[in-house]
């Protein structure tokens, strides 16, 4: 079976610079199937679904349903449904949960002041090891469902608490592919066992450059620039860099910083990446873009 994960792999496509980009993620419990538009197409009220939508829009907020592996019934019309709040700053990354009887209620929330890292005091601080949010949405893409379930069922089997299904992470041909909080680090293709190599590294407050897919927190350009400061110096801890994109398109300007003082400037370009494959499956051919870091040099100041 021809999958667009096979083609990607075969054509060697970059990871880097791909993650979905999100200063901010809600994401809501919701048991039971999902649609490819899963805010509309799910056992969640399509409504609230589609004003959680509205409501983010422009804000750095970005919504998505979250459900424990195995079996999805859902029975329970009473159910309390868990809620996360992840800001993935590397300033400030936290996480928050709570619990609400009625999803309506987060359409309460300041999604401006949630984007810019106020979580308003909303339910408690996580307390645990990291989260891992793997991408299991087969209605949105086979390859989520084929590849991404039976990792969230195997990592969580062995021991790892907070492995959660989620909606839609972007990137179906990288699949499986898996958000780690509280840094926001989206990984892909990922097997049982490199799954753990970033879950122990994510504990240690390190990320893992060889699967990463970006820091969801910035933007496309400057993802690119972070991983390939991180491949020069071999920086794994994740919240050594900070990095400010200038304003302008292809080529971008990237400023880089580390915690110690080093400072480095990217140039990011980018172009379509060629030749034509599916972004997902059963989609045409296309040419996704892709950014690359055509110079990198050092900064004092």
């Amino acid at each position: 079976m021809s999958t667009c994960t096979t083609l990607s792999r075969e054509l060697s496509e970059p990871l880097s610079a791909t993650a979905a980009t999100a200063t901010t993620w809600l994401l809501l419990e919701q048991s039971g199937p999902w649609g490819a538009k899963a805010l509309t197409g799910s056992h969640l009220d399509p409504e609230v679904g589609a004003a959680l939508d509205r409501a983010t829009e422009g804000t750095g907020v970005r919504v998505a349903l979250i459900r424990r592996p195995g079996r999805h019934a859902d029975a329970d019309a009473d159910a309390r449904h868990e809620v996360l709040l992840a800001h993935t700053s590397p300033a400030d990354p936290w996480v928050r949960r709570g619990h609400l009887a009625s999803p309506a209620a987060l359409l309460d929330l300041d999604f401006a002041a949630l984007g810019a890292g106020d979580h308003g005091s909303f339910g408690t601080p996580h307390v645990g090891g990291p989260i891992a949010l793997v991408c299991t949405n087969g209605r949105r893409d086979r390859c989520c469902a084929l590849l991404g379930r039976p990792l969230a069922a195997e990592i969580a089997a062995a021991g790892h608490s907070e492995v959660w299904e989620v909606t839609h992470l972007g990137g179906h041909r990288f699949s499986p592919t898996v958000l780690v909080l509280p840094h926001g680090y989206a990984y892909g293709r990922l097997t049982a066992e490199t799954a753990k190599e970033v879950l122990a590294a994510t504990a240690a407050g390190q990320t893992v450059p060889a699967h990463s897919r970006g820091r969801s927190y910035w933007p496309r350009p400057a993802q690119a620039a972070e991983q390939a400061v991180r491949e020069l110096t071999g920086e794994n801890a994740a919240d050594a860099l900070t990095l400010h994109q200038h304003p302008g398109g292809s080529p971008w300007t990237v400023d880089v910083r580390h915690a110690d003082g080093r400072g480095w400037r990217a140039t990011v370009v980018e172009s379509a990446a060629e030749p034509p494959r599916p972004e997902s499956c059963g989609k045409a051919p296309g040419t996704p873009s892709r950014m690359d870091v055509v110079e990198l040099s050092p900064r004092t100041a």
